[in-house]
């Protein structure tokens, strides 16, 4: 095994970057944070603070990867602001981490894959949660399971934001920054990992009244692969949270399973596995690095050809409220794109 350091660049220094991956990546042995890049300046200062001072900072991805000699990149940057910049690192064969969403445009994901693809570059995207031993047991226990039906939801308030802030991307629906984007590709991808299938039949629908800088809710409609139905539903508008009711509910011929939050999981009303604390965001981060030093996918659980998968119902179901609820092939929405 080389013992030379893996030497990492870090694109896109904001919040998120700074609360997981920067301290992630400075705790695992054997990794230098070479490189750090972010058009906003401020982030960027306190992001090289973080780590100590030692990583060259950049405004401009490419002069970044033009001047570093990078084992790999954590394009850390939001959904709506994904350019070029992954397909020009896995051309110069720099192993790629793309946190999730990967894009709000299937084209452009399509070529970032096409890249990793020809590059031969060892990839994953942020779906942290198949780290989790809570969605690995879950996926033991469905493993002889006849699925019929996947119930997830998310129950939230998300009050009018004040008028200072109304300009963070993160309040604009336009640029990827509502729940069921962020969260939706999580739990299309968690409905995947848990059950083996893939969503072949996507439609949605909204209620987005003036006024909310977000739906209200938004209710997804899947077909999968192996038959089963799924719905992914969001709620935006009640301050008290889901209560005792489980983040996934999973029907089978026979029974079902309750996933609640990250702390149990029941099967027919029965605990059958109760979580210890787990850091989900550190062990993909340890992974990836593993993969990149040991030039071995296999300790990743999934990689950015396998993330499109996740991506792509989401984008699709997103078409479908443009279009007054439309069913969309997903296969057919990935190869017109």
């Amino acid at each position: 095994m080389p013992t030379n350091p893996v030497r990492v660049a870090i694109y896109g220094t904001g919040r998120f970057a700074q609360a997981t991956h920067l301290p992630n990546l400075s705790r695992i042995d054997g990794v230098e944070i070479a490189a750090l890049c972010d058009i906003n300046e401020d982030a960027l200062r306190e992001a090289a603070t973080l780590v100590g001072g030692a990583a060259r900072t950049y405004t401009d991805a490419h002069a970044m990867l033009e001047t570093e000699d990078l084992d790999a990149l954590w394009s850390i940057v939001p959904a709506f602001a994904r350019t070029d910049v992954e397909i020009a690192a896995a051309k110069r064969g720099i192993q790629l981490f793309s946190e999730k969403p990967q894009a709000m445009d299937m084209a452009l994901a399509k070529r970032i894959d096409a890249a990793v693809q020809k590059g031969g570059v060892i990839s994953t995207v942020g779906f942290r949660e198949r780290y989790r031993p809570i969605f690995q047991e879950a996926r033991r226990l469905l493993r002889d399971k006849r699925v019929a039906h996947v119930r997830f939801q998310q129950i939230s308030h998300n009050p009018k934001p004040p008028a200072a802030a109304g300009n963070a991307w993160s309040q604009q629906v336009e640029k990827g920054g509502v729940r069921f984007f962020d969260w939706g590709v999580h739990a299309t991808d968690y409905t995947r990992f848990m059950t083996g299938q893939d969503v072949v039949r996507a439609q949605a629908f909204l209620f987005h009244p003036e006024g909310s800088h977000t739906p209200l809710s938004s209710s997804f409609h899947y077909q999968l692969s192996g038959g089963a139905t799924a719905t992914l539903t969001f709620i935006e508008c009640d301050p008290t949270g889901p209560g005792e009711e489980p983040y996934f509910k999973i029907h089978f011929d026979g029974g079902r399973l309750a996933v609640f939050g990250y702390e149990r999981v029941e099967l027919n009303d029965e605990v059958v596995y109760e979580a210890d604390p787990f850091d989900p965001w550190l062990a993909q981060d340890r992974a990836f690095v593993e993969a990149v030093r040991s030039n071995d996918p296999g300790h990743l659980q999934s990689d950015y050809h396998d993330g499109l998968r996740s991506l792509a119902p989401i984008l699709a179901s997103w078409e479908s409220t443009r279009n007054d609820g439309v069913c969309v092939d997903v296969e057919q929405f990935i190869e017109a794109a």
